[in-house]
């Protein structure tokens, strides 16, 4: 049986999702999912090279550069329009402030009085950011949620204000949608390499130990489904990498979130094998809404009715099957929302690629 081709209408962009990911980094992680993947992941990244608080201002240059040069604060950027103000790295990191746009600094995502200060996590900069050291002040060590009231804006839209997130009753920290999910990946990143810490020291923490506690975990999940991996994170991922030497599986492999803390149907954790047509394209991603067919042309395949296409949520929860009998096929995208999939073709070879609208 020959190779399926699969050809996308003019209107959709091939964008490749993974980084470059060195050859048998993840090989020991493989098949396993649940808590055996994580311990596993946990044992690939952990005892990474730490650097020290001062090293963080030089490092922020290459994992949170902007194309125009300036610092990619994800606490003042205004994706699509002008940001009320902008950083050169270096020469406006702080130092004193009184409000925004006057300097920037270190933001512990993860706040560090959640874990005493502790080190390596103190330095980790898969959950440091550079951000407005305003805003920061006004985050303090509040944990992120769904703000209801806000008692304070930010000029990007970041709140501050009281919880509607379920399970927690206190005041929450919301960033703008295009930065939760990356904020969503740092924390999963943290629930991996600092499992055997205890990141719950305070009680506003989202943390037990090193666990997500019910309510912050199902909020993540959301805000990693609702804002998938950007070209922001492969880059900034490459970037760290290349300072600490070790990697956030969650960015190289979105799916993870799902064969963790979901109830992930489809296979085991697959590192080298999930994109068999890897040739051809590693990820499909199409606009959001949401327009028209993905088409799928097949040349020569044999028992050609059997042949149909399973699309899978992030949970590993069946969404549709579709009928492929009728060659070309379209699949019709247009009632999905934004997110990623899986995508299963059923037929001898069971090949599985990664869907994304956004």
């Amino acid at each position: 049986m020959k190779k399926s081709l699969l050809i996308l209408w003019v209107s959709f962009i091939l964008i490749p999702l993974s980084g470059q990911i060195p050859d048998q980094y993840y090989s020991s992680a493989a098949n396993k999912k649940g808590y055996a993947l994580r311990v596993a992941l946990h044992h690939i990244i952990k005892d990474h090279e730490a650097l020290t608080y001062s090293e963080l201002w030089n490092a922020f240059p290459s994992t949170d550069r902007k194309p125009n040069g300036k610092v990619w604060d994800p606490y003042s950027d205004n994706p699509g329009g002008e940001p009320a103000y902008e950083y050169t790295f270096i020469t406006d990191q702080c130092g004193n402030y009184s409000t925004e746009g006057d300097c920037y600094n270190r933001e512990h995502s993860v706040p560090a009085s959640w874990f005493n200060d502790a080190t390596p996590l103190y330095t980790d900069l898969f959950h440091l950011y550079p951000t407005d050291g305003y805003v920061n002040n006004r985050r303090s060590n509040y944990p992120y949620g769904k703000v209801g009231s806000a008692t304070w804006t930010s000029l990007n839209g970041s709140k501050v204000g009281s919880c509607t997130t379920p399970g927690y009753t206190g005041t929450v920290f919301e960033p703008i949608d295009e930065y939760k999910g990356d904020f969503a990946r740092s924390y999963f990143y943290m629930t991996v390499r600092y499992m055997d810490k205890n990141m719950g020291v305070t009680a506003n923490s989202m943390f037990t130990n090193g666990s997500l506690k019910p309510w912050a975990l199902q909020l993540l999940i959301q805000w990693h489904n609702q804002d998938p991996v950007s070209q922001k994170e492969l880059n900034r991922n490459e970037a760290i990498f290349a300072l600490q030497e070790n990697r956030n599986p969650f960015i190289d492999f979105p799916e993870l979130v799902g064969k963790i803390y979901g109830n992930d149907s489809i296979n085991g954790f697959d590192p080298t094998g999930i994109e068999e047509f890897a040739e051809i394209v590693q990820s499909i991603r199409f606009s959001n809404p949401a327009h028209g067919d993905l088409l799928l042309f097949y040349d020569d395949i044999e028992n050609s009715s059997d042949l149909s296409l399973t699309l899978y949520d992030v949970m590993g929860r069946e969404v549709r099957t579709y009928d492929l009998s009728a060659l070309p096929s379209g699949v019709s995208i247009a009632d999905h929302p934004p997110g990623f999939y899986f995508f299963k073709i059923n037929d001898r070879k069971k090949q599985i690629y990664k869907l994304i609208i956004q």
